[in-house]
């Protein structure tokens, strides 16, 4: 089995759900429905991978409120390793506002704190024995980069929806062996995965939501993967991190670089037809039956 360590990203959230979203003024609005469930990228990645058999270790920052044990007890009954530590300003909180066509506005209303200071020597014995880690893009988590470099570890770097600027994303770009994001805010995104890769990342991948994703291997070769058309959307919400989950899994497989994307598009798709941030019935033997559905031939 392999071991992936996951650093950052749980939250609990409120999930509200909108046919549009509501205009800028002063109003009432009856949403379609409402949940409150475990919430963000770490969280999303571990769900998802532990689903197809990789032991997960997952390391975040609760605080001391009645939202710690809610985070707590749906990951560790997932057959997740978490480990937790403390956030002085409180439990992540997101409202998300989801409507019909998939759009999300987040809004953090406990976004938590900027600067913590971690004791990464707790994590070393998790850090030795894994295969790969997934490193999140909380301020946090920077100070883990030179211990996991040290360690010679295969990073994963998700930067969702980073604009080529933001200084704030440049320690964790430095880190990846492997890089994520989206084309979101960085429409002339070519130019960014050409220098990424003249930096000597392994696989630069750039999703573009239903449009599907570009990726550039370590050969210089550009791949399209589109979306499959024929996964209904019930939900949005979490298909990045399983997408990035189904790369990784194809990955850890040892599988080409188009099976993996091919795999993606599978794990994300299954994502997006369920309210979850993994699809329940998700697992190793669905995603390779899938694969032959739609790949076979």
């Amino acid at each position: 089995m392999k071991q992936v360590l996951i650093l950052g990203g749980v939250s609990y959230n409120t999930m509200i759900y909108t046919d549009e979203f509501p205009a800028p003024r002063s109003q009432t609005v009856y949403p379609r429905r409402f949940f409150e469930t475990v919430g963000s990228t770490g969280a999303g990645k571990a769900l998802n991978l532990c689903r197809l058999d990789f032991g997960v270790t997952l390391y975040g920052l609760l605080g001391e409120d009645e939202f710690a044990p809610r985070v707590i007890r749906p990951l560790t009954a997932a057959g997740i390793r978490f480990i937790h530590g403390l956030d002085p300003g409180g439990t992540k909180r997101h409202v998300n506002l989801m409507d019909a066509s998939g759009g999300r506005i987040s809004i953090f209303i406990v976004p938590g704190t900027y600067e913590v200071a971690v004791d990464w020597s707790i994590l070393e014995p998790e850090i030795a024995r894994c295969d790969f880690v997934a490193l999140n893009i909380l301020n946090f988590c920077r100070s883990a980069i030179p211990l996991l470099r040290q360690q010679g570890k295969e990073i994963w770097v998700d930067l969702h929806d980073y604009d080529g600027r933001n200084p704030h994303h440049h320690d964790f770009i430095a880190a990846a062996d492997v890089l994520l994001f989206s084309s979101d805010q960085m429409p002339n995104y070519r130019p960014f995965m050409v220098d990424c890769l003249a930096q000597g990342k392994q696989l630069v991948i750039c999703t573009h939501g239903r449009h599907g994703a570009t990726t550039l291997t370590a050969a210089g070769e550009w791949l399209e993967t589109p979306i499959i058309d024929a996964y209904q959307r019930h939900d949005t919400n979490g298909a990045g991190d399983a997408f990035f989950s189904g790369v990784l899994y194809g990955r850890a497989q040892g599988y080409d670089v188009a099976r993996c994307l091919r795999l993606g598009a599978i794990v994300s798709g299954l994502c997006i037809t369920s309210s979850e941030l993994a699809y329940e019935g998700l697992s190793a033997d669905l995603v390779e039956r899938e694969y032959n559905r739609y790949f076979a031939a």
